[in-house]
């Protein structure tokens, strides 16, 4: 009878044992199932930007600058061009649009704007009252290699008060890394600014 009641409670012993060891697996699981339940969940909603237009709260979503570069790329050469190239005739414009261009290139886009205003261009373009305007036909990205190229085919309208003068613009360069900021939200720099091609396609006569 001693012996047949020493082997149950070893069997019962053995049974609580094996049940408390389940017990104890089923909440490490549990436990590690929940944490990469949050850690997934952090994660999502870092992927998430809240952008306040108009009083109310819109919600963005953020991606790996990789997945943008040849569209931010392209964007931060178009304003480079619309800042550099359009010009009205007014001195203070023409210095607040250089100026932001210039924030987007390096030295050798201020090469050509320091041999520009040497030549009196800008001077001609106030004194004749002279607006010109340039428009982005395409930009070809190449991101397999580091800095990346980039060629950009425009028009140029140059308007006078009887006329309008039509102009082919090819430019070239590469684009580096560089810290955002107001100034550079793209966090490009264009280097080795170049003009490939600038001539003339036709004169149309002003009404």
């Amino acid at each position: 009878m001693m012996f047949t009641k020493m082997k149950n409670i070893d069997s019962a012993f053995k049974y609580v044992r094996s049940f408390t060891m389940l017990v104890i697996a089923g909440c490490v699981v549990i436990c590690c199932f929940a944490l990469y339940k949050s850690f997934q969940t952090v994660a999502r909603m870092q992927d998430k930007v809240y952008i306040l237009a108009a009083g109310k709260a819109l919600e963005a979503y953020a991606s790996e600058r990789k997945d943008n570069i040849p569209v931010e790329a392209r964007d931060h050469v178009k304003t480079f061009h619309k800042f550099f190239f359009n010009l009205d005739p007014d001195d203070k414009v023409i210095k607040t649009n250089v100026t932001k261009a210039l924030y987007l290139a390096d030295e050798s886009a201020k090469r050509i704007y320091d041999d520009l205003k040497e030549n009196g261009f800008y001077s001609g373009v106030i004194s004749g009252n002279i607006s010109q305007t340039v428009q982005i036909d395409s930009i070809n990205i190449d991101i397999k290699d580091y800095p990346y190229r980039f060629k950009c085919f425009a028009r140029q309208s140059i308007i006078r008060t009887t006329s309008i003068l039509k102009r082919s613009l090819i430019t070239e360069g590469s684009l580096r890394n560089v810290s955002r900021s107001d100034n550079n939200p793209h966090g490009f720099l264009i280097e080795r600014f170049n003009t490939i091609e600038n001539k003339d396609l036709g004169v149309e006569n002003r009404k």
